[in-house]
């Protein structure tokens, strides 16, 4: 009996899991393209290279993507199954919720390893080519577009205008093309018409006007008297332009994201943080031995001071202040060397803070990032601790209810995650506080519901609120003196 029971939990799981995921996942890509959408367009991209990049950051986006796909599903099958009373004949028949809900526990279990071994083994892999490859798009100039009555100068060193083209987009007229390279001033190419074309290899754009006039000037820019303006009249000319610097031409290697913490799995994160650590260590000693050399009595000890020595101890004379002490020939050069290895000092010690400040910052960045391969794992049973009782207790199944609720703990557990790891890297809060944060917020209302779904709570019963609300009118409503 518990078998079959344990294969109509998970069959009536399995299901909405797989379509959440999926659609999970198409929000997530749409919501990173979205913030990228004006780099995307008008940049000449071929197809194949946006299919490769959705891919991999589809890749980058699962860890993300299960934690919601599981607690919407939970939330859904327990929903359906309260809903259509199944869940009532179960506990009637002595099968407690705990029990119903184990195999959909080791299920999850199951979904955290796959989400650790994204996290740790598919997404530094994933993180450093979609990384890489949308550097290249953001950074990449906008493919050519020539519009009429407008100067386009994308092309390095040109800038050309059009009066008018032809439907074709071939045949031109009222062609202005101002040359950039000249010293002295910019040349121009005038043309009345002309042919426009795009070589073979798509390298070349090739213009081959007629009817018109270039106009230069040469000479010395550093003898502005020895110049000769040149104006050449022309029946034909062909013009071409480099195109290789427009557009998606080219990607940048994938070594060159290589040292980022998001690339590393975690045995290279603990290799790192273990690094960081000891050259942390090693600056602060070289800093506190540069400071104290700087100081002229550091190999200065006094003998008398020694624990050792047996001479008896001369007291000296008593004085007032330290410049009793020294003779007035000396005082100016002795204020003047101590102001400045005090600069010195100071500038040094600024100069390290600054230094150990940022490598702080960097070693907190492995650590979160440690952290977050198995926070991310965890989520997983964390909220389906939250969906499996919560939609036992709502018994709503569908998409509505199940909905809303899902949404209302994945922002609590998104925002909780977001400000934990800003407070870890400001180290307002340690790596390990701020990452394990949504966790400590999320697990205690996960125990909660459990215990209240366990005990056929009403907790999101509106009869319930409804009575209680006629309970708290009438007492306010009561007339005085009755």
């Amino acid at each position: 009996m518990f078998k079959k029971l344990d294969k109509l939990i998970i069959k009536a799981f399995i299901g909405p899991f797989i379509a959440t995921f999926f659609i999970t996942l198409l929000v997530l890509v749409m919501q990173f393209f979205w913030l990228y959408i004006d780099d995307f367009v008008g940049k000449g991209i071929e197809t194949k290279v946006i299919f490769e990049f959705i891919f991999y950051q589809s890749a980058v986006l699962v860890p993300l993507a299960l934690p919601l796909a599981i607690l919407l599903s939970s939330l859904m099958t327990f929903g359906n199954l309260g809903e259509s009373f199944e869940l009532v004949a179960i506990k009637a028949a002595g099968i407690s919720l705990l029990r119903f809900m184990r195999p959909l526990f080791f299920v999850c279990i199951l979904l955290a390893g796959v989400a650790f071994a994204f996290s740790n083994y598919v997404i530094p892999v994933a993180n450093l080519k979609s990384r890489t490859l949308l550097a290249d798009i953001v950074w990449s100039k906008p493919a050519f577009d020539l519009k009429e009555g407008v100067f386009y100068d994308k092309i390095p060193n040109f800038a050309i205008k059009i009066g008018k083209k032809e439907a074709n987009d071939s045949v031109i007229q009222d062609v202005i093309i101002y040359e950039q390279g000249n010293q002295l001033q910019d040349n121009f190419i005038i043309a009345k018409s002309g042919v426009m074309r795009i070589s073979a290899n798509k390298r070349f754009l090739e213009f081959n006007l007629i009817d018109g006039w270039r106009y230069q000037e040469r000479g010395n820019y550093y003898e502005p008297g020895n110049t000769e303006f040149i104006r050449i009249g022309f029946k034909e000319y062909k013009k071409q332009f480099d195109l290789s610097t427009l557009g998606f031409s080219s990607r940048t290697a994938d070594s060159v994201n290589k040292n980022n913490e998001r690339m590393y799995s975690m045995r290279q994160l603990e290799k790192a943080i273990d690094s960081l650590k000891k050259e942390n260590r090693d600056i602060k000693e070289q800093a506190q031995n540069n400071m104290f050399r700087q100081f002229q009595f550091e190999g200065l000890i006094d003998t008398a001071w020694s624990a050792t020595t047996t001479a008896p101890v001369i007291k000296p004379k008593p004085v007032k202040n330290f410049d009793q002490l020294l003779p007035d020939s000396a005082k100016t050069n002795i204020n003047q060397n101590v102001r400045s290895i005090a600069a010195s000092v100071v500038m040094g010690n600024e100069s390290t803070q600054n230094t150990l400040k940022d490598r702080g910052r960097n070693l907190r960045k492995h650590q979160i990032e440690w952290h977050r391969k198995i926070v991310l794992s965890l989520a997983c049973l964390v909220l389906f601790l939250i969906g499996a009782p919560l939609g036992s207790i709502i018994r709503k199944g569908g998409l509505g209810t199940p909905l809303i609720f899902a949404i209302i703990f994945f922002m609590i557990f998104y925002f909780s995650s977001t400000a934990g790891e800003k407070m870890a890297k400001e180290n307002t809060l340690s790596p390990f506080g701020g990452m394990w944060l949504a966790t400590f917020i999320l697990l205690p209302v996960g125990l909660f519901l459990i215990y209240k779904a366990m005990r056929d709570s009403q907790l999101f019963n509106k009869e319930v609120y409804a009575r209680f609300a006629r309970v708290v009118r009438r007492f306010f409503l009561k007339p005085v003196g009755k």
